[in-house]
């Protein structure tokens, strides 16, 4: 389960990434077409996910505590790219840092975090493929907030009515239902630089 890639829905200028958050958090950010903090918590890290069946996996369906809301939300792909850009491995890898030290270094001084996750099928059982999930920071936060936002929408309904149908054993309409994500054209630099996670 070594494969890692990028895929999400896009177009040429946006890209779609999916978050889990409380009523109050999500009808603000409906509302003002971005995060308002408070109630959003500007100082604590955010994680996006490209993955919407990794987000009905972390979220339950919009069942778990504080995961009640699902919102789909386009950000530039430029920004997107920009923190794939400026990012650290979550964790300590020997295969990969030279060293713990220089690890919590790196770590430190960088704005966005990545974790690479088993894939989820529509019963959110896990894939032979891993996928990303983007921890967003200090300015990372920051630019994602003010600039990176283009639009958000809650699919809290949808997210439940899939679910729905899947219960009901309707699979193959659940699955028409699904965002239809695509493998995302990393940059080069951007690629070498993710792929060495």
């Amino acid at each position: 389960m070594n494969e890692r890639t990028v895929r999400a829905v896009y177009n040429n200028d946006t890209i779609t990434v999916y978050q889990a958050f409380t009523k109050l958090i999500a009808r603000s950010a409906v509302e003002h077409k971005t995060f308002i903090s408070p109630p959003f918590k500007m100082e604590r890290m955010t994680w996006i996910k490209p993955s919407f069946l990794w987000m009905m996996y972390r979220s339950g369906w919009a069942t778990k505590e504080n995961q009640e809301c699902i919102l789909a939300i386009k950000i530039k792909r430029s920004g997107f790219e920009w923190a794939l850009e400026n990012s650290c491995l979550s964790h300590f890898d020997s295969a990969i840092h030279s060293s713990y030290e220089t690890w919590k270094v790196t770590l430190k001084n960088s704005p966005v975090r990545i974790q690479w996750d088993p894939e989820k099928d529509i019963f959110l059982q896990p894939l032979d493929y891993r996928s990303i999930q983007i921890g967003l920071s200090d300015i990372a936060v920051e630019r994602y907030v003010t600039d990176w936002i283009v639009q958000i929408d809650d699919i809290t309904e949808n997210c439940k009515h899939i679910n729905q149908l899947i219960n009901e054993g309707k699979i193959n309409q659940a699955k028409g239902l699904l965002p239809q994500e695509q493998l995302y054209p990393l940059p080069e630099n951007i690629a070498l630089i993710v792929n060495s996670f």
